[in-house]
């Protein structure tokens, strides 16, 4: 793997785990972020740091930024993207955003990637991440050792855009899956339930999933620290709405789920883990 030389720009919950397994896997990482105590976290781990954008020089730079905003920040503060460069966005955007990325960029020979991913804070720190990946097969084959770094299900699902598109369905079965639990419950703690009993119920049988077993200790604790931030939650469903819009479907219970999350965010809880959708579900009971 030493061969493999990559950039890692942005160290928050997800990017930092993330480096931290392409130093294990012996791929040679430098990173670059805002803050400077993630910066130093990566360099204790085996990274070394740009000074800034201008200076990057892997050939491969994944960016793990919340949205296409901060990608074209980074590209307009001084990103070097060099002819033949590998740029993977692995944030969840847009998937009509991402598309015009990729188009403006290929003019330049800029080869662009989107390989959103999923399992959270805790995937990215275990190396077990589902990774969507929209791609040229060629593009997607020499980036597949790093994924394979990071990450245990990893599937190319066809040109640009496409990973971003499976993100968005993605998030549409986590979001309702959350919110569903947190109906469970605070149905089953107003009912007078012992909601731990419920849960170990939940998990026998064909109401278990990744999201109970993963969010349960949040859910059940009440401590909201975030995996996954909850404002970003309502961002990834609405590109999930625009998705279907484009593409003339109707989500009649992502709708509903969206106008949680709005509410979830506009109370002040938008920087809590998407698990807290039950704070919501709990004010509204009378």
């Amino acid at each position: 793997m030493s061969e493999k030389q990559v950039a890692v720009i942005g160290l928050g919950v997800m990017g930092l785990p993330m480096v931290r397994n392409l130093v294990k896997a012996g791929i040679t990482t430098e990173v670059w972020n805002r803050s400077e105590p993630s910066i130093l976290k990566a360099v204790e781990a085996g990274a070394s740091r740009a000074a800034n954008l201008s200076v990057v020089s892997a050939p491969i730079i994944l960016t793990v930024l919340p949205d296409i905003k901060e990608v074209r920040e980074v590209i307009a503060n001084g990103l070097t993207l060099n002819p033949g460069t590998l740029l993977v966005v692995m944030g969840t955007v847009s998937p009509v955003a991402m598309v015009d990325l990729a188009e403006e960029l290929s003019a330049k020979e800029i080869r662009v990637v989107d390989a959103p991913m999923s399992g959270g804070d805790v995937g990215a720190i275990n190396g077990t991440l589902s990774i969507m990946v929209g791609a040229e097969q060629s593009d997607y084959e020499e980036l597949l050792p790093i994924f394979q770094a990071i990450g245990k299900t990893i599937r190319l699902l066809g040109p640009v855009g496409s990973g971003q598109l499976t993100k968005a369905c993605n998030q549409v079965v986590v979001a309702i899956t959350l919110t569903a639990l947190g109906e469970a419950v605070t149905l089953a703690r107003k009912s007078g339930l012992d909601a731990h009993a419920v849960l170990d119920i939940l998990s026998g049988g064909l109401a278990n999933s990744q999201a109970l077993q993963i969010k349960r200790e949040k859910i059940e604790s009440g401590d909201f620290t975030p995996g996954g931030f909850s404002k970003f939650q309502l961002k990834d469903l609405r590109f999930a709405l625009e998705s279907a819009i484009a593409t003339g479907v109707e989500l009649p219970v992502t709708s509903v789920v969206t106008e949680l999350f709005t509410d979830l965010v506009k109370n002040g809880d938008g920087d809590l883990d998407h698990s807290a959708i039950i704070r919501e579900i709990e004010r509204r009971v009378k």
